[in-house]
Parts: structure tokens; sequence; C-alpha cells
């Protein structure tokens, strides 16, 4: 960490402050100029105690990190993307674009076995689908449950599609763990750590959703919690953040792929239903994101929107998603990835 001091600091306030990152376990080497003196404080911030505290100090102006705090996330130079084995052939971060799709939530048997048969024959091959589903209102649709996770299984063993759905609770984790290929976290609980922690000990790949108004080193924190815990298959998920436009439901932070892509070694997902909340605005979000690099989409679909039990406005059905699938492979080839 570099602590920077005030312009003209005194020599005895200047030692108070090497004397003080020494003592914190640094090594401290002061570099003093015309006007201002810097302390180079030498040593590993993720075990040493933090030195943010001596902007406390009156005589320091800021302290300044070096190290980045999410070390296990980010990419080395030179280091390839993460590759995760969601079982079943199914690997995320290499050549191939991985596409998810499924309804927003699990709502019978019928609906969720021809939503599978549907995708699979369209191209995708992870199954989404909500069994619990977070809700703002106490009166919404909150989900089937453990008959969701049921009814998931039943689709997975007749199609073979990999598995992915959302775990709300500690309480549900190996509930949710015991049928799930992916264990997603959302946009609501991406730092409820405890949550993260539990479900980065079960082993399961996790699906980490940027929260509504996270910002990047956040959610690249978020992820650093399943990594320190040893679980290394951990996919970002943007999904829209909160602004101040109304036009869309939240917006497409694309932007955020691109650097998340550079800065991390993670596999990136993209949802462009939650992003956009209208069905019409999703083949195109898809386009933009596999043009950029993603490393999959994960889309809802409905065999009839209009009676969906939640966001039907922003689920595909299957005319579209199968119109969105043929749309999506030039852009893919255009990034030099298989689809």
């Amino acid at each position: 960490m570099i602590v920077v001091l005030r312009p003209h600091s005194p020599p005895d306030q200047i030692q108070s402050v090497i004397a003080e990152v020494e003592r914190l376990g640094y090594r401290a080497h002061s570099i003093t100029g015309e006007v201002q003196t810097v302390i180079a404080a030498i040593g590993d911030e993720t075990t040493h105690h933090t030195l943010d505290a001596l902007s406390a100090l009156p005589q320091v102006e800021r302290v300044l990190r070096v190290q980045k705090r999410h070390k296990l996330v980010s990419r080395l130079p030179g280091a390839a993307t993460t590759v995760i084995d969601a079982g079943g052939g199914v690997r995320i971060g290499g050549p191939r674009v991985v596409m998810m799709a499924g309804p927003c939530s699990v709502e019978s048997e019928e609906q969720i076995l021809s939503t599978a048969r549907a995708v699979k024959a369209a191209g995708a091959t992870v199954l989404r689908g909500g069994a619990f589903k977070p809700r703002t209102s106490p009166y919404e649709f909150q989900g089937l449950g453990a008959e969701g996770l049921r009814l998931l299984d039943l689709a997975r063993r007749e199609t073979g599609l990999r598995i992915v759905t959302e775990v709300l609770s500690e309480g549900d984790v190996d509930s949710v763990a015991a049928v799930a290929d992916i264990l997603q976290i959302g946009a609501r609980n991406a730092q409820n750590f405890r949550l993260l922690v539990a479900a980065a000990k079960t082993g399961r790949p996790i699906l980490l959703k940027r929260g509504m108004s996270m910002k990047m080193d956040e959610w690249f924190l978020a992820a650093e919690y399943i990594l320190s815990v040893g679980n290394p298959n951990v996919m970002l998920c943007e999904r829209g953040i909160r602004t101040f436009e109304t036009a869309t439901r939240n917006t497409l932070d694309l932007a955020a792929v691109a650097l998340a892509k550079r800065e991390t070694h993670l596999p990136i997902i993209v949802d462009p239903s939650q992003a956009a909340g209208r069905a019409d605005l999703v083949p195109a979000l898809c386009a933009g994101a596999v043009a950029l690099g993603a490393d999959g989409l994960i889309v809802e679909v409905h065999p009839h929107p209009a009676e969906a039990m939640s966001d039907g406005q922003q689920q595909v059905d299957f005319a579209l998603f199968e119109e969105l699938m043929r749309g999506i492979a030039p852009f893919a080839a255009a990034a030099k990835r298989e689809w």
C-alpha cells in the first residue's frame, strides 16, 4: 500500500507514520519530494492488517492500495479463462458458447417438460427454471419449492439437460444441490456472504448474478468468497443494473462483460431477459453479448408467455427462441467461438 502524506509534513509526523506502518507488520520505505512525502508499505495486503485506518491521522492525505483485494478472481497475465465442467459434457468457458434456457418459474410438469424438450431441440444444453422465487410482493407466486425441484429432476432425466436453479437461503442449499448441477445466486443475494459460503461448500458450480446496484469490485469480491473456501467453479452473470432508465427493466451493462473478461479468469454469462424485461429485445441483446465475448447466455423461455405465473413479458416463446438460436450463429463465428 502507498501512504501519501500532506504537503510539507514535518519530519516528526513522517516518522510517526513510518512507526505505525511497521507496527502493523509492513516494511516502510519513504520517498521524499520537494513538497510531499509518500511511504511505500511493503507486505502482503491480504494477510496484514489494513492500513486504510491511517487516513484518520491528520498528516495522512490518502492511502492507496497496490494489490487487488479479489486476488483469486483476478486474471494473471496470459492466463486462460477457467473452464467449468457442469457434467453431461457441458463445459462453460471453453470454445463453445453455452445456452441456458427455460422458464422463469417451474409451474407444472407439462410446462417444464415441454420447455425442456423445446430448448434442447433448439440447441440449449442447460435448463433453467426457478423452484424458489424471490418476489418483491409477498402476494406474488413464490415458486413450487420442493415440488419444483422434483419436476426439474424429472426434466433432466428425460432430456439429459443440465439444471441451473436459484437457491435463496442457507437452509435450502442441500436440497437444491441434490438436484441442480449449477447453483444460482440471484441479484438480491449477491452479497449474502453466508449463503455464498454455504453454496460454495457443496462443490457445485455457482452462477453468481450481479446485484442490481453492485459495483464491479463488489461483484468480484462476492466471487472471491466462493473461491476462498476452495470452490473454483464460479461463473459471473451480468443481468442488468438499476439506473434512471425506465424503458427497460434494467440496463444491460455490456461494458461490464468486456471488463470482467479482462479483469478475471471466470466465465461470463449474460441474462438478457432480466436486463430488458421485454421479450422482443432479447435476441439483439444475446447477439451483442456473444459478440463481446460472453461465454454463455441464460434466457427465459415459456410455452405460453402470456399465461406465465411470473415475468411473462420478458419470456420468449418457442418460435422466437428457435429464431434467436439461429440468429446468434454468425455473431459467435465472428467472435471465433463455437455455437
